[in-house]
Parts: structure tokens; C-alpha cells; sequence
């Protein structure tokens, strides 16, 4: 029997682990951005001393994991499986940096959902009791991406106010079954959704409606509303995403205004830092998460948030060859434990 499954896609953890410790390293430009005081660490450098972008990326994704084992009081032999993912082909920057790492590794790529899906992951070893200590890690790079999927650097072409600049950044949490620290209560796993937008450049518009079917289907498998969270925060549907999503969910019978929040929003001053429609990949989510939510959770100014990554299941091949963008979102809850 599921006994653990409830409603159509929802997990609830009967032993909910805890986020014991969180880092975050990101780059210059997520550095003077408003939430420039949440980071661990800011580079000076987007090549962060490595000869590529993609060498960059895999060290900053290593490096935000060691910090957090090292937050956690713990070591690298403790933890016994590593969960993350990034945007580069075959997850360069990822299995690059579990190479180094040589904790037991299982790579997912999910997009920008990719941090969600980990720490769902992370959290049915735990629950399931297969594992005691586990990290759950993602990371996204600029300029990696931006010459992964649209043009060279060098190339200097324009953009458009729909599109969004991905974040420089990583984020790690360590999950055990024992000690303090926010819970891990419940997972909604998402559906591909795909309404027909083409668009590469729009990904919020194109992800927006998957977001919208996570959040409602968690509502109603789990019997909750609005009211029952601090913040629901989507990944990265940026400023045009979010607002489409907010749309959605009040025809759908749920007003979100007052608790909800885009990490792509957060992450960037859009209109001073010339982000056009805000922040997007990997990093953008797990960093927002591992540097402000996670401290905000901590000081008790948060007490249960809905977190809810989303990505765009699109590559250069699919682009080129004229396909919709497919997307899906996962939902975790996040909440510090009653007393």
C-alpha cells in the first residue's frame, strides 16, 4: 500500500528529514542584487580562476556543497548520496564536480525544476530511511548557458523584454533523518505541461501554466489553501511569468497575491540591473532558497513556505526544429516544526 501518497501526486513524509544546513555561492552580478547579504559567498570573477565557463560552473557547484557539509558539522564521508543536476549537456557541471567530490552520485536534470526534484529526492531516502545524511545541490552558470543555448558571448546579440538572464549561482542543502532544522513535509511531483509556446525567449509564459498545475493539485491533494503558508515562491517565471501564474491560480479559485514571490523576481533589481524580465536557471531558485528563504525560515520569519521550482524541458534541437516548449514544476514544502 502508498500509504504514504496522498491525493493524485503529493508525497507526505511520515519522517520528515530536516534541512540541517544550507550555502549558497553566487556570482558578481547576483552579488549586487537585493538579496546580496543572504549569499555565503560572492565571486569577483565569473570565471571563479578555472580556463571555462563550464569548469567555473562545476567548481562553484563543488565548492557550495562543501560549504554546506561543513555548516552541516560534518563530513564529506558522511553524506551517502549526493542529488543534483544543472543545464549543460549530459550535467557537465555536475558530474564534474561529483568526480571531485566522490560522494555516491545520482545526476537528474530537470531544468530549472531541478532543485525541487532533488530535495524530493534527498527526501524520500531520508523518510524511507535508506540514508541518513544526503545533500541535494543544483547550479547554473550565465554564460555557460548563454552559449549552450542561444549565441557566444562575443556575439553581443539583443534581448528582448521577455527574456530572462540566468543567475550565476548554486545552492546546496544538507538533509538528515536526525537533528534541527526546517522539515521537509511534502511533495508534489509535476506533470509536463505544454500549452504551445515557442517562444525560447518567453520561457516564463511557457512555464507559468505548469507552476499553476503543481500549486493547485498540492492545494487540493492536500486539503490546504493559501492562507495555510508564509510564501509560496516559484522558481524562476520572472516578472512576466509570475504575474501570468498569479492570473491562473484566481481562476482557479485561489488568490496568492499576498504570499507569493518569484525567486526570479527576488534575485535581481530587473530594472537597474537591465535583467529584462528577471532571473532564470538552476542556480536562481537554489540560491534564493539556500541564502534568503533558508535564513528566513531560521529566524522564524518564516514558518511554512510552498516551494515550487519550475522548468522549460526545451534544448537547441527541439528550438531549431520548430517544437513547443514542454515544461514541469515540482513542489516541496518547507516548514519549521511546532512545538
Amino acid at each position: 500500500m502508498a500509504s504514504k501518497k496522498i491525493g493524485k501526486q503529493t508525497i507526505k513524509f511520515l519522517k520528515p528529514p530536516h534541512i540541517i544546513a544550507a550555502a549558497s555561492i553566487v556570482g558578481p552580478k547576483e552579488g549586487k542584487g537585493p538579496l546580496r547579504t543572504c549569499f555565503d559567498e560572492i565571486l569577483s570573477d565569473d570565471l571563479y580562476g578555472e580556463k571555462s565557463f563550464e569548469l567555473a560552473e562545476s567548481k562553484l557547484l563543488r565548492e557550495t556543497v562543501k560549504k554546506a557539509i561543513q555548516k552541516s558539522d560534518k563530513k564529506i564521508s558522511d553524506i551517502e548520496y549526493m542529488f543534483s543536476g544543472d543545464l549543460l549537456n549530459q550535467i557537465m557541471s555536475t558530474s564534474f564536480a561529483a568526480r571531485e567530490l566522490a560522494i555516491p552520485f545520482l545526476g537528474l536534470y530537470g531544468a530549472c525544476s531541478t532543485m525541487a526534484e532533488s530535495l524530493s529526492l534527498g527526501a524520500l531516502f531520508i523518510d524511507g530511511e535508506y540514508a541518513n545524511y544526503v545533500v541535494c545541490a543544483t547550479s547554473s552558470h550565465f554564460s555557460s548557458a548563454e552559449r549552450q543555448y542561444r549565441f557566444p558571448l562575443e556575439h553581443g546579440n539583443q534581448r528582448g523584454p521577455t527574456s530572462q538572464w540566468t543567475v550565476t549561482g548554486a545552492g546546496a542543502c544538507i538533509l538528515s533523518s536526525l537533528g534541527e532544522g526546517p522539515q521537509i513535509t511534502y511533495a508534489t511531483i509535476g506533470k509536463v505541461i505544454d500549452l504551445g509556446i515557442k517562444d525560447s525567449n518567453n520561457m516564463g509564459a511557457a512555464m507559468a501554466p505548469a507552476a499553476v498545475d503543481t500549486i493547485v493539485t498540492h492545494f487540493k491533494d492536500c486539503g490546504c489553501t493559501p492562507d495555510d503558508y508564509d510564501l509560496i515562491v516559484t522558481g524562476d517565471l520572472g516578472t512576466i511569468g509570475k504575474e501570468i501564474a498569479e492570473e491562473m491560480i484566481f481562476e482557479k479559485g485561489y488568490n496568492i497575491g499576498k504570499i507569493y514571490d518569484d525567486c526570479g523576481v527576488l534575485i535581481f533589481d530587473h530594472k537597474v540591473q537591465n535583467t529584462y524580465a528577471g532571473g532564470s536557471g538552476c542556480g536562481c531558485c537554489a540560491s534564493v532558497l539556500c541564502g534568503y528563504i533558508y535564513k528566513e525560515l531560521q529566524r522564524k520569519k518564516l514558518n511554512k513556505v510552498l516551494f515550487v521550482s519550475t522548468g522549460a524541458l526545451l534544448s537547441t534541437t527541439s528550438s531549431q526544429q520548430g517544437q513547443s516548449i514542454p515544461a514541469i514544476a515540482h513542489a516541496i514544502t518547507i516548514e519549521n516544526q511546532k512545538k
